[in-house]
Parts: structure tokens; sequence; C-alpha cells
């Protein structure tokens, strides 16, 4: 089974749509194996958006993402990473289908309520990031023989 990280990011936190967007995941059949609410230091947006640090729109992200605390899930599955990416949606809300988080909650490229690993390399390293190992819990999870077939797992 693979780990995968989301971020329920402020424009989630703030529209009160935080038990909706989690409760996608879990109807899905995704295991929640870690859940935390936190402050996002420059620091650690810094390591996570390395990747942006030269785009002119990288200040505005940082800014965006410490409006208010965001809640920081690991979620564990079959292929975790790419259910949750197919769940999630498109980036740019405007343009992700209905159906999916973004396509059902945003309209913006960046106020689009989460952030999903998008591949289980990064997701390995924002596991580490955002979670302790004490902080990750491998527990029986029930539906799991009616989620995959026996063969599958």
């Amino acid at each position: 089974m693979e780990i995968t990280v989301v971020i329920l990011k402020p424009s989630a936190v703030q529209r009160g749509i935080m038990g909706e967007v989690i409760s996608r995941f879990e109807r899905k059949g995704i295991q929640i194996v870690g859940m935390k609410m936190l402050k996002l230091t420059d620091e650690v947006l810094n390591e996570h958006y390395s990747h942006l640090a030269e785009k002119p729109f990288f200040g505005r992200i940082k800014a965006s993402m410490q409006a208010c605390p965001v809640v920081v899930l690991a979620l564990r599955g079959l292929d975790a990473v790419s259910a949750v990416r197919k769940l999630t949606g498109v980036t740019n809300g405007r343009d992700a289908l209905p159906g999916t988080i973004r396509g059902d909650y945003c309209l913006s490229v960046q106020e689009n309520i989460v952030h999903a690993s998008d591949s289980p390399e990064s997701a390995r390293a924002e596991l580490r990031r955002f979670f302790a190992d004490d902080e990750v819990f491998d527990y029986s999870y029930h539906p799991v023989p009616y989620l995959y077939a026996n063969d599958e797992f």
C-alpha cells in the first residue's frame, strides 16, 4: 500500500469544507493514517515549493498558504498517489471536471482547496516533511477486503 500527502489549504479551512473534502477520500476507501492542523512556516514553504521559488507568484502562494492553519493528511491505499490526484482534479479549478474536489469546490488556480503529492517520490518527501514517524499510524482497516480483490494487496 502507498501513502500520499494531502494539504487542505486555507481556502478549504476558511470556507468550512474540510469535513466534506476529507469525506471524499474516506468514501473512496482511502485510509487516513495521519492528520494534523498546523501553521506553515516560511522554512517549510520554501522547501515545499522550492520548484516555484523563482516564479513571480511565489510570494503570493506563500501568503495564501499562511493565511490560516492548514490540515495535513497522510492517506494510504493501493496506488494512493494516483487515486488521490484523480479525486482532486487538475490544478486550475476552472478546468477541473465536475465530480472532482477542485471541480466541485473551486474556480481558482491558487485557491484550489488542496495540495496532493504528485508522485510516490514526492509523497515520501512530503510525509517526512510534515509527519514524525509516530504520527503516521498502521492500523487494521476493516473495509480493505471490500475495497480490493485479495490478490491486489
